[in-house]
């Protein structure tokens, strides 16, 4: 028997697919049966079978809107995140400058911090006290100041922060895989650097940028911590509302019927990114 028959190469995966199993699928597996189960406020978890956890979320106007908040929150933070970070991620895959280390760390430095650490500074800053409502005061651009936490601009404001890094990781790493010669060539050819940039950058670009929007997307619309404190307990996405089901509500089935969803949206993400990801990728 060959070496390579005994030692195959899935062999490599089985670790991951062991943590796999044991802390996705099995509760995944758990998951999925609890939130069929009827539920009553004074008698707790019933017995049968039931669609109506699914129904009250995709009927009720008050899930609706949480779901739809979650969203449009997941879409704005990926296309704010794209915007900011490809700038960073040019000139840290494009530089050769020996202090480009420099900017490395200041990208990677706030995934170091606690995000509970992270988004307390956030509330310092954007309070009606806070320096950000002191310089708007103080230029004359307000009277007073702006409620800018425990809403949805706050929370868009803590999210961005949170998830620029990964944006940005990611993005230079697609950037520097982009042959140099390539948008020589085009420049060389006629193309004015604007056109360079939309048909022979970007298109090159773009498994990062699949990647990357997704990533940020996921981890925004299954954020629970910075929501919670940046958007208040009044100010519902997804995360905190299957918290606030599982926790304070104790109605499991509602929480794992919530669970069940946001994770079948994150599914759908990945197979779509990894479909995306191999159509762009070069031959």
């Amino acid at each position: 028997m060959s070496r390579r028959s005994l030692n195959p190469g899935w062999l490599l995966s089985t670790p991951a697919l062991v943590l796999l199993s044991v802390f996705f699928l099995i509760p995944l597996a758990i998951l999925l049966p609890t939130s069929l189960r009827p539920f009553n406020s004074s008698s707790g978890i019933q017995s049968g079978w039931t669609l109506a956890n699914y129904v009250a979320i995709l009927s009720d106007s008050f899930y609706a809107e949480i779901m739809l908040r979650t969203i449009v929150l997941g879409v704005l933070v990926s296309a704010i995140c794209l915007v900011l970070g490809w700038p960073i991620a040019s000139v840290i895959a494009r530089s050769q400058s020996r202090y480009k280390f420099i900017l490395v760390l200041v990208v990677i430095f706030p995934l170091l911090i606690d995000v509970v650490v992270r988004s307390f500074g956030w509330i310092v800053l954007l309070s009606d006290k806070g320096i950000v409502n002191e310089l708007l005061i103080g230029l004359g651009i307000t009277s007073g100041p702006v409620q800018l936490i425990f809403n949805f601009v706050g929370l868009l404001i803590g999210m961005v922060h949170l998830m620029l890094p990964f944006m940005i990781l990611i993005l230079s790493s697609a950037i520097r895989a982009i042959p140099s010669d390539l948008e020589h060539a085009s420049a060389t050819l006629g193309s004015r650097p604007a056109a360079t940039f939309l048909y022979v950058t970007i298109p090159l670009a773009m498994p990062g940028i699949v990647a990357g929007s997704i990533l940020v997307f996921v981890l925004t619309i299954s954020s629970m911590v910075t929501p919670r404190l940046l958007g208040g307990p009044t100010y519902r996405v997804m995360a905190s509302t299957i918290y606030d089901e599982f926790l304070q509500l104790l109605n499991w089935p509602m929480g794992a019927a919530l669970s069940s969803l946001l994770t079948a949206i994150v599914l759908v993400l990945v197979v779509l990114s990894g479909k995306l990801t191999q159509k762009w990728s070069p031959r």
